[in-house]
């Protein structure tokens, strides 16, 4: 990564911070905090590609030419 990155500073519920450092097993609030929203951005983007694929393989379906039935 190059270049400066912009940051922001925000003020959170210590009890929120803590339990965040407790499951993420992070002792800096502000590395805990980074690790649980880049987890949480990573999760939306698997949904996200999970979701393509699934409306993907939708649509081919739609698209196949039907067998006659009978």
């Amino acid at each position: 990564m190059g270049g400066t990155v912009a940051k922001v500073n925000i003020s959170l519920d210590a009890e929120l911070v803590v339990e965040a450092m407790v499951l993420a097993g992070i002792g800096s609030p502000q590395d805990a905090i980074e690790a649980v929203v880049r987890d949480y951005i990573a999760r939306g983007h698997r949904t996200e590609a999970r979701t393509e694929l699934k409306d993907q393989q939708l649509r081919e379906l739609d698209v196949k030419p039907q067998e006659p039935q009978g």
